[in-house]
């Protein structure tokens, strides 16, 4: 695959096994990482979804978690010693991070923000990672992106 973004940049100078995947993105067909799951043929709590939230509307941070899994703001706020979180906006995610909307991807981020995992996407083999693009994944070992990146792993979820 010949497909260079910021993330497989960043991924090519590090030694960890990975691949990459593209898949049709329709934004228009419904929830975008479900789509994900069954165009990759693999389970919902294989795909990760890569969110950038405000903790206290000064704080960035950058959450991954299973595409079917619904996020619990109160939770991540804590996670940071923060009261409130909230979904960062596109423009500034965009700004903070160097990603779109939808291609947001946790390696190669123009500013380094602190990286959460969910406990529930560690039990997996392999996981699948927005590589920086809209319908680009990166397939890699849920310990590789904790290691690579210094991130937390916590309970995320609702």
């Amino acid at each position: 695959m010949t497909k260079e973004t910021a993330a497989t940049v960043f991924l090519a100078g590090q030694d960890v096994p990975y691949s990459l995947h593209e898949y049709t993105y329709a934004p228009e067909g419904g929830p975008i990482g479900m789509q994900a799951a069954e165009a990759l043929g693999s389970s919902p709590d294989s795909v990760l979804k890569t969110l950038v939230v405000e903790i206290d509307r000064k704080q960035p941070a950058c959450v991954i978690a299973p595409v079917d899994q619904k996020l619990n703001l109160k939770k991540v706020a804590a996670l940071f010693g923060g009261r409130n979180a909230r979904m960062m906006s596109p423009e500034k995610a965009h700004e903070l991070t160097g990603y779109q909307g939808g291609g947001t991807s946790p390696f190669g981020q123009k500013t380094d923000i602190p990286l959460v995992i969910s406990q529930d996407a560690m039990g997996q083999d392999h996981v699948y990672i927005n590589a920086g693009d809209q319908g680009f994944v990166v397939r890699i070992a849920p310990a590789d992106v904790v290691r690579l990146r210094n991130a937390q792993v916590v309970e995320v979820g609702a």
